[in-house]
């Protein structure tokens, strides 16, 4: 059985021949495996193939996405780029609509992937126009899904890849504001600009839909993928995300399955609270169910709660702590937490052995070594 017909077993509730088994190694990891800094990761190396060779050399499965978006026409870019120090790298980019121009700052370092220094969208009445042009200027129904095809073709069977479609709701609001997350939340409880917000989540929720609409019909991927950056209880609560997230992720996946593909959600930090919320909506996979400080699924009791409130309905994917566990703990820390999961989800195949968020660089190998073969054995 391949790594990729064992994910998607899982996904869909099929019985496997052993656990499937996928540690997120995102940007850290495979860039130590190949001896690479993260600006010549980032620049040098298609991330579909880093994740295959990574999975390769864990001899695991895995999952990963493809990119692709529409062409904007009504839009130009330039960048400029300077070192800041001999380890930083800073891009100043400028985008032009014909509603005004807006500007944007990020670094990157050698050490760290990027980060954002200033959001495009600074004074809200006078730059939101024009971040409307820019973030909906390209029409999905034109898209050109070539490079998730190519992606597929080179991952083969190795690992799940998955097409990206993007962030909930409030992580597309947010992350155009300079401020990010605290603007953002400001924006949400502002009476003042709930119109404006209720009448650009309907357009999202359609050029979401009318994206995976395209990448059903123009590709034969699998799996479809929306992410997450500020979206879930830690951050914005339960209540904001059912109002303004859940009907989109549920829209999402009522198209996903028209044409007979998946939907799978990353939804960091602590979940417990819409675990039922992700069985009725339609998922098919969630991760990854950390477990505390950061999440709220911990140990055995909580992983039973998690099983019985996904109902078989959506698969779990996750929970070995990356940080106390995979870096500070032992080989026989890691057998346990992947033991109570295995125990928790015994007789039910909707379950992957996965960590917890992106596993660190500073990750001792011999710890997940542990992982995929105690999951192995059972």
């Amino acid at each position: 059985m391949t790594g990729k017909q064992r994910m998607l077993n899982a996904y869909r509730g099929v019985p496997n021949d052993r656990p499937a088994i996928a540690p997120e190694f995102w940007y850290y990891y495979p860039a130590r495996l190949l001896g690479l800094d993260m600006i010549r990761f980032a620049r040098e190396i298609p991330f579909h193939q880093a994740l295959k060779q990574t999975f390769q050399a864990f001899d695991c499965e895995g999952w990963g996405i493809a990119f692709c978006g529409p062409a904007n026409p009504q839009v130009t870019s330039r960048s400029t780029e300077r070192w800041i120090d001999n380890n930083t790298l800073e891009t100043v980019t400028t985008t032009s609509t014909p509603k005004g121009d807006l500007r944007t700052v990020s670094r990157i370092s050698r050490d760290e992937p990027g980060w954002s220094l200033e959001g495009a969208v600074k004074d809200r009445d006078h730059d939101f126009p024009a971040w409307e042009i820019a973030a909906f200027g390209g029409d999905p129904d034109t898209m050109d899904c070539s490079p998730l095809i190519r992606a597929w073709e080179d991952v083969g069977d190795a690992y799940l890849l998955e097409a990206w479609l993007g962030v909930p709701f409030f992580d597309f609001v947010a992350g155009g504001r300079d401020g990010g997350f605290e603007t953002g939340v400001y924006d949400f409880l502002d009476p003042d600009f709930l119109p404006r917000l209720e009448a650009l989540h309907e357009r999202y929720r359609d050029r979401m839909v009318r994206t995976v609409r395209r990448i059903c019909t123009q590709t034969p991927l699998e799996s479809l993928c929306i992410g997450c950056s500020w979206s879930c209880n830690s951050l914005i609560g339960p209540e904001l995300w059912r109002r303004w997230d859940k009907p989109i992720i549920r829209a999402v996946a009522e198209e996903a399955h028209r044409h007979g593909r998946l939907l799978h959600i990353h939804f960091h930090g602590k979940c417990m609270e819409t675990v039922a919320d992700f069985a009725g909506t339609g998922i098919d996979c969630v991760c990854p169910f950390e477990r505390p400080p950061g999440g709220d699924v911990n140990g055995l009791d909580e992983l039973r709660t998690v099983e019985r409130l996904l109902r078989g309905r959506t698969t779990m994917n996750g929970n070995v702590h990356t940080v106390e566990t995979l870096i500070r703990g032992t080989p026989d820390d890691v057998r346990r937490e992947v033991r109570e999961i295995l125990e928790a989800f015994r007789g039910n195949p909707r379950v992957i052995v996965g960590t917890g968020d992106q596993v660190g660089r500073e990750t001792p190998e011999e710890n997940l070594r542990a992982l995929v073969e105690t999951a192995k054995s059972g």
